[in-house]
């Protein structure tokens, strides 16, 4: 086996000519690891007893964060039973860590849920499909993924009052999505693969005339809305002809006037580690912007209490411009998994988030923060076309059909990384597992419920 970034000569040399196994070879080492880990077993949840405390795995995280922030965090993922899925990345991955687990690994996006999935711009400006969220993202079994949006299929539909019947069918339909857009990629070329897009424009003519036809249009259209100048207009003010942050703390939070001077001396620093993680073409664009202000933005549901900055840029003639630099912790799936192969957390979830989207940001770099403090980050251009299709209020036959679309876009998300034809030797040709993953989802919403009731109870105590 090769290596995936070889340094010595021998490992350069292995990796440039070690034969690659064909996508027979590698369909019966899918077949064969199903010796190991049958299908079926993927439907297993631990029970209450074998699993670690849900809010002390919560308040595990709470050190690196900011504390005046932490109470914020609990308010949000106590909204609503879905909230509490979104920000209980870590419960799940202790969870799946204690089922079997298959010994097929790729990329994962670590957080694949419904409300991860969505729209952005590509940097040829068209509005494309695809996971949106890679904080968690490191490599691991491929079924995590799919478990975890399987589980999200089944709470959101609990949370529109959809029966039983009609759950199930939904979390069902992501992972037999899943499986079906896995075995076509199996037999397509590697690079028609690599290449491969969810054109949303394209989608919505596929969804015109269905239960999802409307939800899907209607989010197209605010994500169309949600530029970088409609962040400058929600979230800027001009004060004496020079434009600046609003200040609406705690949500949004300028640098108070003392303290500018060294922040900013700070983030000419940070600033220029991100620049040497972009190409020249990408560096050559941003030398048309300067540094105007920043501010602490308050993002997210599981993010909440992390670390986040936005830089207010503008060119010569005035063209906003709003960057996000986000802070990126160890992953949750690490402790599980194994270990990133990065030194630094921002670099992990760029280089997971290039490999899983065919096309992305074309700001999105790494850096990290100098003084006593070492904080690692990652850095986005702040809303650009992102949207995503709300799932409360879908019907069962839009959410059903939401879900197949989910299931076949992280299928193709895994095929970059991982070996299609390895994955559907291991999945097969019957429904053994979609139902195995649509009984799983079933029996974690119960889990689900059953931290979201502990979590409140701390707080109402």
């Amino acid at each position: 086996m090769t290596e995936l970034n070889p340094t010595t000569p021998a490992a350069v040399e292995a990796f440039f000519s070690h034969k690659r196994p064909t996508r027979a070879q590698r369909h019966e080492q899918g077949k064969l690891a199903r010796r190991d880990t049958p299908l079926e077993a993927l439907a297993e949840v631990p029970s209450l007893e074998r699993r670690a405390d849900p809010v002390a795995l919560l308040a595990s995280q709470e050190a690196s964060r900011l504390p005046q922030l932490v109470a914020l965090r609990h308010e949000r993922m106590t909204t609503d039973r879905f909230a509490f899925l979104r920000g209980a990345a870590l419960i799940m991955a202790d969870d799946l860590s204690r089922t079997p687990r298959s010994s097929v690994n790729v990329q994962l996006c670590g957080d694949a849920h419904v409300a991860n999935f969505g729209m952005f711009a590509s940097p040829e400006r068209d509005l494309v499909f695809d996971l949106n969220d890679f904080d968690e993202t490191n490599p691991g079994p491929f079924e995590w993924d799919v478990k975890r949006l399987a589980a999200s299929v089944v709470v959101a539909g609990q949370a529109n009052d959809h029966k039983a019947k009609q759950i199930r069918k939904a979390a069902m339909a992501a992972a037999q999505q899943y499986r079906l857009t896995i075995a076509k990629l199996a037999n397509m070329r590697t690079l028609d693969v690599w290449f491969a897009t969810v054109n949303f424009d394209e989608l919505l003519r596929a969804l015109k005339d269905t239960a999802l036809g409307k939800a899907a249009k209607e989010a197209g259209k605010k994500a169309s809305k949600r530029s970088g100048d409609s962040a400058v207009a929600k979230l800027t003010e001009v004060v004496d002809g020079k434009r600046r942050f609003l200040n609406d703390p705690p949500l949004l939070t300028r640098i108070p006037d003392a303290d500018r001077d060294r922040v900013i001396a700070d983030l000419s620093e940070i600033y220029a580690q991100y620049l040497a993680t972009l190409s020249p073409d990408r560096i050559s664009l941003l030398t048309r912007f300067s540094f105007d202000d920043v501010a602490h933005k308050v993002v997210g549901v599981g993010s909440v209490g992390t670390r986040a900055i936005v830089l207010l840029m503008s060119s010569g003639d005035n063209e906003p411009l709003i960057l996000q630099i986000k802070q990126a912790q160890q992953s949750v799936l690490e402790p599980y998994t194994g270990a990133s192969r990065f030194s630094e957390a921002g670099q992990r979830v760029v280089a997971g988030q290039r490999v899983m989207q065919a096309t992305g940001d074309p700001f999105l770099g790494w850096c990290r923060s100098v003084g006593a403090e070492s904080l690692d980050f990652y850095v986005r251009q702040l809303r650009d076309m992102k949207g995503s299709i709300e799932t409360v209020g879908l019907t069962p036959e839009a959410l059903t059909l939401y879900a197949r679309i989910c299931g076949g876009v992280l299928a193709r998300a895994h095929a970059r990384s991982g070996i299609a034809s390895l994955i559907a030797g291991y999945l097969g040709d019957e429904e053994t597992f979609e139902e195995a993953l649509a009984d799983f989802g079933v029996a974690y919403s119960t889990l689900n419920d059953h931290d979201y009731e502990a979590l409140k109870g701390t707080l109402d105590a």
